[in-house]
């Protein structure tokens, strides 16, 4: 019923939706006198927010048109070479000639499935497309999956990983952000146990969680605590009526989302303090800043309850793999015959979903890799955002990819200067505001040196509460209705608070607000 009663309130509030939408449009119209004044600017400001916090955010896209090869602008578009029913595998096809295209490694990202789409991703398949045929894995909603299509469990990853593995026939690179470093590191134990000649040339894992009694974080301690049985009673529903995977018992995405969310609220409800503010000053690059970054990160995806739970129970709660207990099928997974792949593992500094020496553990686990087919590297002052994203990112860890891939290809063209990777112009103007992206994988509370006055008051209001709460605050809803209530008191003081100032209608200046 949890999921029912959330698409309830969705549709409940979308009337009043699509009047603040309205209302938004009217006063941006430049032909409304009311649109140069200050009340038109905190209504139309107003508006936009009540609205964006009470959307439903669909499935973004990739968006990557072209990309800078030898110096040259080349188109992009993106092709579908193997789908499952729970996976694309895409292509990102540059638009040079066969032979030269051949001349670049093959890289595989293999985008988390925890929540968020493989969009999360964009940045890293921008800053590798000038030098790689770079492909990535297309993770679909498991609420848009029907039951016809039967389930997906952690084996059926491991399976997954195995056949896109063998569509390249050994020819390529594989680089797995956070949650799939530990399938893709069972699917190779597994290949290379039976001498597959698929396997890849190499596995880059990032901030990967194969060992979480190391350095626990939150998240780890949370998992142990409650238990598989918790998560199984207290997250877990089913797809209603009319999504094409009514029926399906998974792990809804606004759960998550609203987990997320509620750590750090105080943060995401200054945010968005602050986009009604850079929408009055007319601050246009600010604000385009702020949607790009919450389109992305409110769209968020289900897990099915079998793949979840199995995850939870076998990584985060039993540590199957260091321990050497973990079973695929009813075979045990021996990283030890791994002896043909290169490893190398990333970690950053200030990440506090998976700590620093959990993704280290594979060292300790493939014993049989030779030491110079090995690399570790911990990026400093960089988050769990960051080791995948970002600007930190692009200076300090993907040259440092580049350069391993490289290394372990079987090609011998090399790039002379790899610390000056191309990127995109496109994605360099949509680079995002450290503010913003250290909220997308952040579960530590706010530490501001200067609080904002609007967040102190919503929070003697009781919102953007933190801390331990009981189990009658912690639900589903608790988040997306905060975001709501300050929407509509946004909503309110935009419409409400102002009265009209001497030189009604003028332009040079910002309006301040009568104290």
């Amino acid at each position: 019923m949890l999921y029912h009663w959330y698409e309830l309130s969705h549709a409940a509030v979308r009337p009043a939706r699509i009047i603040a939408d309205a209302g938004r449009l009217f006063f941006n119209n430049p032909l409304n006198p009311l649109t140069h004044t200050g009340f038109g600017r905190h209504a139309a400001a107003a508006c936009e927010v009540f609205e964006r916090t009470t959307r439903r955010y669909g499935k973004p896209e990739f968006r990557i048109k072209e990309t800078t090869v030898d110096g040259q602008s080349v188109a992009v578009t993106e092709e579908v070479v193997w789908q499952r029913p729970f996976c694309r595998l895409l292509h990102f096809v540059r638009d040079l000639p066969k032979e030269r295209r051949a001349q670049d490694p093959r890289l595989l990202l293999v985008a988390p499935m925890s929540g968020h789409f493989a969009t999360l991703l964009r940045g890293t398949v921008q800053t590798f497309l000038p030098n790689h045929e770079v492909y990535i894995t297309d993770w679909q909603d498991a609420r848009d999956v029907p039951l016809s299509a039967g389930h997906f469990d952690l084996d059926d990853y491991v399976d997954y990983m195995r056949d896109i593995f063998r569509y390249f026939g050994g020819d390529v690179h594989v680089f797995a952000v956070c949650q799939p470093s530990v399938p893709v590191l069972i699917a190779i134990s597994l290949m290379e146990e039976e001498d597959d000649p698929s396997i890849p040339l190499s596995m880059i894992l990032a901030g990967g969680p194969i060992d979480t009694r190391v350095n626990p974080t939150v998240v780890n301690k949370l998992a142990e605590e409650r238990g598989t049985d918790w998560f199984r009673h207290n997250v877990i529903t089913s797809v209603p009526w009319p999504r094409l995977g009514f029926g399906r018992r998974v792990y809804p995405g606004f759960l998550q989302l609203t987990g997320f969310m509620t750590m750090n609220l105080d943060r995401h409800l200054k945010a968005h303090k602050e986009l009604f503010d850079h929408l009055v000053r007319g601050d246009g690059d600010s604000a385009e800043k702020h949607r790009e970054f919450y389109d992305e990160y409110l769209a968020v995806m289900d897990l099915t309850a079998e793949f979840y739970l199995q995850t939870v129970d076998t990584v985060f709660v039993r540590h199957m793999l260091p321990k050497g207990e973990m079973m695929h099928r009813g075979r045990r997974v021996d990283p030890r015959a791994i002896r043909r792949v290169a490893l190398m593992t990333i970690e950053g500094e200030k990440d506090d979903i998976t700590g620093v020496g959990q993704c280290a553990a594979a060292h300790d686990l493939c014993v049989n890799i030779p030491a110079d087919a090995r690399v570790h590297f911990v990026c400093p002052k960089v988050g769990h955002y960051g080791i995948f994203n970002g600007s930190r990112f692009r200076a300090e860890i993907a040259p440092r990819i580049a350069q391993f891939i490289r290394n372990h290809d079987l090609r011998s063209r090399a790039l002379d200067d790899l610390a000056l990777m191309s990127v995109s112009p496109a994605f360099e103007k949509a680079h995002l505001s450290p503010e913003l992206t250290a909220l997308a994988f952040t579960f530590a509370p706010a530490n501001d040196s200067t609080p904002d006055p609007m967040v102190r008051k919503l929070k003697d209001q009781g919102l953007g509460r933190l801390g331990q709460t009981d189990d009658r605050d912690n639900n589903a809803f608790d988040a997306p209705y905060r975001m709501l209530s300050l929407a509509s008191s946004l909503f309110l003081e935009g419409l409400l608070r102002w009265p009209f100032p001497p030189g009604f209608g003028a332009t040079k200046e910002p309006f301040e607000p009568r104290r």
